[in-house]
């Protein structure tokens, strides 16, 4: 698991422990805003349809 891990190279107590794994994924999430989830949008997904079929009024 990668959560043991990252407990025990973390230095310090307990709470400060606690404080760099918040701020470590304060960082991951807004990577992920940022970066990878805009690249996912624009080169990944396909394009939306612009396109709107309108049937005439009767």
């Amino acid at each position: 698991m990668i959560f043991p891990f990252v407990w025990r190279v973390l230095p310090g107590p307990v709470a400060l422990k606690v404080l760099e794994l918040l701020v470590l994924l304060a960082v991951i999430v807004y990577a992920l805003f940022t970066w990878v989830f805009p690249w996912i949008a624009a080169d990944i997904l396909p394009p939306p349809d612009g396109t709107v079929d309108v049937s005439p009024s009767p």
